[in-house]
């Protein structure tokens, strides 16, 4: 991939996370009430917690303008806060899986 358009491009980092059956309002609090450093890291677009409606894992995805932006991120003291106090290993069914995907093709209504 040329690195150039990869510092350019949009990025989106999806976190898989399988949630265990009981746990679900837990883990979505988690999110409610998480000190909030992603949003002022510079390059950070959004966040979304995305749950699912019949089964399978939730899915939490930040946007960020570019690769170097999440690495910084992934780098940071914040992030090292943000993860420091990890939940009880019963609230998963299994172990997270993380995607990264740069946006290949964006489209909205006419």
């Amino acid at each position: 991939m040329d690195t150039d358009r990869q510092e350019r491009t949009v990025i989106v980092v999806a976190n898989r996370i399988p949630v265990a059956e009981g746990w679900e309002e837990a883990f979505e609090e988690r999110f409610r009430n998480r000190a909030g450093q992603v949003e002022q890291q510079p390059g950070f677009v959004r966040m979304e917690i995305l749950r699912p409606v019949e089964s399978g894992p939730y899915v939490v995805k930040t946007y960020w303008e570019s690769m170097a932006a999440f690495r910084a991120w992934t780098e940071s003291e914040d992030f090292r806060a943000a993860h420091a106090d990890p939940p009880p290993r019963e609230m998963f069914a299994g172990d997270n899986r993380m995607e990264i995907h740069e946006v290949a093709l964006s489209q909205e209504p006419k």
